[in-house]
């Protein structure tokens, strides 16, 4: 396929369907459609694919384009089986496994079936880009030291990806060809080992790696075990600690980065050794992923909000840069990575899956 085609970009998430039609890299406009999370609690899944149908096909008549003109829908991918990474196009396999919430139910798992649907009225294509459950783990690296727990992929792929892409374009070399190790910070934080195209080992996003902003990440198990059975806390109210409420926020009672930047301009010392721990975790965990890629490390890739902090990239920095050349790209820009794999698809440059 040739041209530059019209598409519509489409990542739906907890209480949002953020959204963007372009033609080719042109960005004709963007919308986030916001919904209370009163207004969705109480709809069924078909209500919810409704409602958010419509405010997508309402945002186009605003925005003047005609659905009839898209050539292309690019969605965020669900939660399907696990696969490995790449672009797949939506098919009645991957909507049903969706619409039944087989592997998770959250909200992304709409996009693609609205995608579909929009696309199969209108004649254009419908894909979907490095789902949330992509897993190319080595067998090694899923042995997780207790027979009754596998470790399992759990990252932020898509994000990871394209900015190991934007590394290999700095570096003038092909994503395939290189070994990268990817951190993406923000509320979560994962590290991916980057073999040849392949994410083949990293940090779990909920219960591995270095704390965050919100999470505690690996805890000393003996003494977590130790915790859990003190009876000084329900399960759901550990499982929140350990999730929302642990990392910057367990410390220093803020999940605000700038704010604890601001507390540590002032002097600060708490602040200041949270904030160098948080950037140690993530650094060391850099280190082990280069030792899954043998010490072959063409480059060490920092993306997400995080990045934009100049004091956690500094501290990170300061630890890793022996080990390969450093990139930054701050942000997550999601609707833009879709885009792009998108386009590599319509173009022929990349291979579109099937489900």
């Amino acid at each position: 396929m040739k041209g530059n085609p019209l598409t519509l970009v489409i990542n739906p998430g907890s209480t949002s369907t953020k959204l963007g039609v372009y033609r080719g890299q042109e960005e004709l406009f963007r919308e986030t459609i916001r919904y209370s999370s009163e207004e969705l609690r109480w709809m069924s899944v078909e209500e919810e694919l409704q409602l958010r149908r419509e405010g997508v096909e309402r945002s186009l008549q605003t925005h003047g384009v005609s659905k009839g003109k898209l050539d292309l829908i690019v969605s965020r991918g669900g939660l399907c089986r696990p696969i490995e990474g790449g672009i797949y196009r939506v098919n009645e396999a991957m909507c049903e496994d969706l619409r039944a919430a087989r592997y998770g139910r959250h909200p992304s798992n709409l996009g693609p079936i609205i995608a579909r649907e929009m696309a199969d009225e209108v004649g254009a294509e419908a894909i979907v880009v490095d789902p949330p459950t992509v897993d190319e783990f080595e067998p090694v690296a899923r042995i997780s030291g207790l027979k009754e727990i596998e470790r399992r992929s759990a990252l932020h792929v898509l994000n990871q990806r394209a900015a190991a892409r934007r590394a290999a374009s700095r570096l003038a070399r092909a994503y395939e060809d290189l070994n990268l190790i990817v951190a993406h910070l923000g509320g979560g934080i994962t590290i991916g080992a980057h073999r040849r195209g392949k994410i083949v080992d990293g940090t779990h996003g909920l219960s591995e790696g270095p704390f965050t902003p919100e999470r505690a990440g690996s805890l000393p198990t003996l003494e977590l075990l130790d915790l859990a059975l003190s009876g000084r806390y329900t399960p759901e109210e550990l499982r929140r600690k350990l999730v929302g409420e642990g990392g910057l926020l367990s410390y220093l009672g803020t999940r605000d980065a700038l704010e604890v930047e601001r507390r540590m301009a002032r002097g600060d010392e708490e602040a200041r050794l949270v904030f160098e721990a948080m950037a140690y975790q993530i650094s060391k965990e850099i280190g082990a992923m280069a030792t899954v890629l043998e010490g072959e490390v063409d480059g060490i890739v920092i993306t997400g909000d995080l990045a934009r902090s100049e004091p956690l990239v500094r501290m990170i920095r300061q630890r890793v840069s022996f080990l390969a050349p450093l990139f930054v790209f701050p942000g997550e820009e999601e609707l833009l990575s879709l885009l792009e794999a998108g386009l590599r698809a319509w173009r022929g440059e990349e291979e579109i899956k099937e489900y």
